[in-house]
């Protein structure tokens, strides 16, 4: 029987996009560009700093994408919960987890010194059994290595656990540490992603689909 739930943070759990799109067109900005439209940005967030970078800073050269990257960091950093809220339905779902003598907890690739800060700012620090970022153990995902660490933090086996992402290291990390996988396809996925290819138990379109798919698992 599943016990704890183990989400991704930007995408799964929380629409952080909203804040990262205003990062980074707050430095397009400073740069005296245009600003990007949202639906260009929102899908590649779950992809991190660089990755927005790249996108929004294609035409620079890339050993000039560092120092942009830690300012882009920046500025999020001081707007890191303007608009990032759970995501429609997921309160929900959290207290039907948390009502149901089952746990949940957080394995992202985001560095712990914006994770935390954000977590707290949203009052879900300390509702979750942990909060694993990409800084907390060696390896990040797609390695198995944070997702087998929640495991112990959270004192459950593997086949205890469910991870939900919205990416396909998300399912890759998951499907290595040997424990059941979601995809959140509500989340930021790009169009030229195959979520079908990644190998993931089964897929969820909305948060409180969730709640359905742990009842069935039950019967």
């Amino acid at each position: 029987m599943l016990q704890t739930i183990l989400f991704d943070l930007d995408g799964t759990l929380l629409d952080t996009a909203p804040d990262l799109a205003y990062a980074l067109n707050t430095l397009r900005q400073e740069q005296n560009l245009e600003p990007l439209a949202f639906d260009e940005i929102r899908p590649v967030v779950s992809h991190g700093g660089q990755a927005l970078i790249k996108l929004g800073f294609a035409h620079i050269n890339k050993t000039e994408h560092e120092p942009l990257r830690k300012r882009l960091l920046e500025i999020y950093q001081n707007n890191i919960a303007n608009k990032t809220r759970l995501f429609p339905g997921m309160n929900k779902v959290l207290d039907y987890i948390e009502s149901n003598n089952m746990n949940w907890g957080v394995v992202t690739n985001k560095p712990s010194w914006l994770t935390d800060p954000l977590m707290k700012a949203l009052n879900l620090y300390d509702r979750s059994v942990c909060v694993i970022s990409g800084d907390t153990t060696e390896n990040r995902k797609p390695h198995p290595q944070p997702i087998l660490h929640a495991c112990t933090i959270s004192g459950r086996t593997v086949n205890e656990c469910l991870y939900i992402g919205d990416a396909e290291r998300d399912i890759q990390a998951g499907r290595h540490a040997g424990m059941k996988t979601l995809i959140a396809m509500y989340g930021y996925i790009e169009a030229q992603d195959n979520p079908e290819s990644w190998g993931a138990d089964d897929y969820i379109n909305t948060p409180e689909e969730i709640i359905d798919w742990l009842q069935q698992q039950d019967q």
